[in-house]
């Protein structure tokens, strides 16, 4: 029987070890870590990411606080003020929240965030190191997977791996992070020929393409270790009567909410697997825990203490 692998058990373990050693350097050195998150322009959902990041932040004793920029601001004005936080002496880690509005490029806000205050670990310097096997800082949502599947005792090295995405947030840098402990890595895409005879080669079976139940049973192995890394806000009553039949929170989520959340990965294909993230509730809450992770570090390694 396919079992979950919950994401809270182990991101309240990393944020307890977090806080713990925010508290010991408080009492060391009188310092603890800032987190500065950037929102430019007004998107409601990167609102709500960046509050559940501030006010984690602030619960294990990180000072955060949310700027907000205007859309009318010019990229180069918008990468000057970037600029002027790198050069803060008291500020250690620094994020912009994604998706920025299209008038900027996002690859050249990412490059403008000093390398050292990436908690992101966004930056070409950092998804270098990550190639090269070297320290640096790890995106959040594919370093809290490979974490989360260590936590449930999935072996990862000599396993195969298929990743059905390749954005640079998720399916890239979890590709390198596979490799690096040894697993054996395909990357799909929307171009990929025979996608569900690839995908059910795989021992570790990873969904991060961002479509509503699109991965079905002929896709999954019997017994693969399979993780929904999707978030899809979805409000069709049809579309969630296609997928979850007449589930009772589902349609109770409609209803309060407007919406209700379902991840990549269809219910029926993940009945096959041995172990599987839900969502909500899998991969999300390892997302914001290893943001503090990086944040502390960020503060750890400016004073060369790491």
């Amino acid at each position: 029987m396919a079992r979950p692998m919950e994401g809270k058990p182990l991101a309240e373990k990393i944020k307890a070890e977090v806080k713990a050693e925010v508290e010991r350097l408080k009492a060391e050195l009188n310092e603890v870590p800032r987190l500065v998150g950037i929102l430019v322009g007004e998107n409601k959902s990167s609102e709500i990411y960046l509050r559940t990041k501030e006010k984690t932040a602030q619960s294990l004793g990180i000072i955060s606080e949310i700027r907000r920029w205007p859309e009318s601001l010019s990229q180069e004005e918008l990468i000057a003020r970037l600029q002027e936080l790198n050069e803060a002496r008291e500020i250690d880690g620094l994020l912009v929240q994604l998706p920025l509005p299209s008038k900027f490029q996002t690859s050249r806000v990412i490059e403008a965030i000093a390398p050292e205050k990436d908690v992101d670990g966004f930056h070409p310097v950092n998804l270098g190191r990550l190639l090269m096997n070297e320290s640096g800082f790890r995106a959040c949502t594919p370093a809290g997977i490979i974490e989360l599947l260590k936590f449930y005792g999935v072996t990862l090295e000599g396993q195969e791996v298929v990743i059905i995405g390749r954005s640079l947030i998720v399916g890239k840098p979890l590709a390198a992070m596979f490799i690096n402990e040894n697993a054996t890595v395909t990357i799909c895409h929307s171009r990929t020929k025979d996608l569900p005879g690839v995908a059910s080669r795989a021992d570790i079976l990873v969904a991060a393409l961002g479509r509503p139940a699109y991965i079905q049973p002929e896709f999954v192995k019997e017994g693969a270790v399979v993780v929904d890394v999707g978030i899809n806000y979805v409000s069709d009553i049809n579309l969630v009567r296609k997928i979850f039949g007449e589930d009772e929170k589902r349609h109770q989520d409609l209803k309060e909410k407007g919406y209700t959340i379902v991840g990549d990965v269809h219910p029926q294909a993940r009945e096959k697997a041995s172990l599987f993230t839900p969502v909500p509730g899998g991969v999300g809450p390892l997302t914001v825990a290893m943001l503090m992770k990086n944040t502390l570090l960020a503060f750890k390694r400016r004073r060369h203490l790491s």
